[in-house]
């Protein structure tokens, strides 16, 4: 098969991947898929912005670095239950679990901690359902600008949210009601998804056959069970996990420390809750960019290596010219942040030969993923706490984009 080639199928396989109907109902579906991205990173983005001013310390920092990402990596394969009822009803079901883990996260400590831990499960579900969604219920020519419409929400909505914490922290005297900001969009979410119930998927042809040199496709009957056992054997879903795993890791690093490299460099601690908002307007930018190009081409090695270079350059800046300059290159690694977490879904959808074997991508990438990224926080605070400094741990990312850069290449191409 050639490269630019999409899988051949039966002439039923096309109503998989049919456009939303024309109306009311195509528009609701927008509207329900915007609301739900624009939740997907709001809660991590918080804790970053309030540690400065709410004075958490550094092992519960630490700690709710570390959550979101290990959840999200132990939760992923709940999306294969979630699936049985429809991707629909699974996000519907999602975002319902986002509103009680936000209300949960108001609840003192304790309360922050265990609803991170619901929220990140729920977060889990809607990161592997929204490919597979994307892929059935939009043209194979949109799913680029329908992967980065959700980069682009997931970017907007965890900005306003990191720009807004603060101040009301400030205002309020406290963070609850900060952490309360989120409860909002989470239930417009679960609102928005609700039409989608009534939504029944086509029933699927009986021989539908997809022909793919390193990922054969399962009897449908054997599909569910066998997806993942199936695409564990492929070179290319363990380059896909690599390349999510390691960006993956350098997004949460960030997002959990990159006040405090601020205000270490010389910043002051609104100035750095700024600098949080900015990198996250940057990983808005970026993500919609990346997948609206990439879906273009059968060929996304360029931009895997472009999106890994993007965060090396802003990583550096910060290093190397921390002080004035530090927003720019905050915007610069937003975007190149941005890009890594968008570009992942358009690689699902390339290199998957049907919807299970998207799924199948998506959940092995990301439970594997995830777990790697989860000892990035973690990981940065020990080499902080050991030399007294950010050097070392910027540097490790840096070493780690360069390995990612490596080890993703296969994940760019279909074989042949």
């Amino acid at each position: 098969m050639s490269p630019s080639a999409p899988p051949t199928a039966t002439a039923s396989a096309p109503r998989d991947r049919a456009a939303p109907r024309a109306g009311g109902a195509g528009a609701l579906l927008v509207v329900g898929f915007v609301l739900m991205s624009l939740n997907t990173r709001v809660a991590f983005g918080q804790i970053g912005s309030l540690a400065p001013v709410a004075g958490f310390s550094p092992a519960l920092v630490s700690l709710l670095g570390l959550l979101p990402p290990l959840c999200m990596g132990a939760f992923a394969p709940l999306a294969a239950v979630a699936r049985r009822s429809g991707e629909e009803r699974g996000l519907w079901w999602a975002g319902v679990v986002l509103v009680v883990g936000d209300v949960l996260r108001m609840f003192g400590l304790p309360g922050l901690i265990v609803g991170t831990v619901v929220v990140s499960a729920a977060t889990a579900v809607v990161n592997v359902l929204i490919p597979v969604l994307v892929r059935k219920r939009f043209p194979r020519g949109r799913v680029g600008t329908m992967m980065g419409v959700y980069a682009l929400s997931m970017g907007l909505g965890s900005a306003l949210v990191a720009a807004l914490v603060v101040p009301v922290a400030q205002a309020t005297g406290g963070w609850r009601p900060a952490i309360g900001l989120t409860v909002v969009p989470a239930v417009l979410a679960a609102a928005g998804m609700t039409p989608q119930l009534r939504h029944r998927p086509p029933r699927p042809a009986p021989a539908a056959r997809v022909e793919r040199a390193d990922l054969p496709l399962a009897p449908a009957s054997r599909a569910e069970r066998a997806g993942l056992a199936q695409v564990a054997r492929t070179a290319v879903a363990w380059s896909l996990t690599a390349f999510f795993g390691i960006q993956t890791l350098v997004f949460y690093t960030t997002l959990a420390w990159l006040p405090l490299v601020l205000v270490q460099a010389g910043l002051g601690r609104s100035a750095a809750g700024t600098g949080q908002a900015l990198l996250i307007c940057g990983v808005a930018v970026g993500g919609f960019i990346a997948p609206v190009l990439a879906a273009r081409r059968a060929d996304q090695r360029p931009h895997i290596l472009g999106t890994v270079l993007v965060c090396v350059a802003g990583l550096t800046g910060l290093l190397l010219a921390p002080g004035a300059t530090s927003m720019v290159w905050v915007v610069v690694l937003g975007v190149g942040l941005g890009a890594g977490q968008a570009l992942p879904g358009v690689l699902f959808a390339h290199r998957g030969s049907d919807h299970d074997q998207v799924a199948a991508l998506s959940t092995m990438a990301q439970t594997c993923g995830f777990l790697l990224a989860a000892t990035g926080p973690v990981l940065a605070a020990a080499l902080h706490a050991a030399t007294g400094s950010w050097t070392a741990p910027l540097t490790a990312l840096i070493a780690a984009l360069l390995v990612c850069a490596v080890t993703g290449m296969r994940a760019g191409h279909d074989p042949g």
